[in-house]
């Protein structure tokens, strides 16, 4: 994908995961959300087994399967629909996907820095903290901007 479109890309989907920021503080119910609307609709393991066209001891295993992350996005997918509900799946990041870029190119950007002091420091050009901030600034946005394909091979 070219440099422009990662950019837009990364702002436009920005811009839609900023619509479920309130799920990232959301925590599932204990027993699992299949067990909390199946009680919450007062409909025995028995029913929903009927609806999924499956035996009751299996309705028990999925609703101990869910809370550990042992069913499939296909099964849940059957069970909310047996349910009547819609099945959401999504990676919403902790912030921003333009923070969190920038955040990778700063780690980056650092070690460039360190690699670059150090050989001028053995050349006695060691650059003043202006230097320093002013080249951090401009790696930064570059990397950010052209999010290079190496950009993700040192972990922050």
């Amino acid at each position: 994908m070219k440099t422009k479109h990662k950019q837009i890309a990364r702002r436009q989907l920005d811009i839609t995961l900023d619509k479920l920021a309130e799920v990232r503080s959301m925590k599932p119910p204990p027993k699992g959300w299949i067990r909390a609307v199946r009680e919450a609709l007062g409909m025995s393991g028995k029913q929903l087994a009927g609806r999924l066209q499956v035996s009751q001891p299996r309705v028990f295993k999925l609703e101990q399967g869910e809370p550990s992350g042992a069913l499939t996005l296909k099964t849940m997918r059957q069970v909310a629909e047996a349910l009547d509900c819609v099945f959401v799946y999504a990676l919403v990041p902790r912030s921003t996907l333009e923070e969190t870029v920038r955040t990778q190119a700063r780690v980056v950007a650092g070690e460039r820095l360190q690699r670059v002091s150090h050989t001028m420091l053995l050349e006695a050009q060691g650059l003043s903290m202006k230097e320093q901030q002013a080249f951090l600034d401009d790696v930064i946005e570059e990397l950010a901007r052209e999010t290079p394909k190496d950009l993700w091979d040192i972990k922050s």
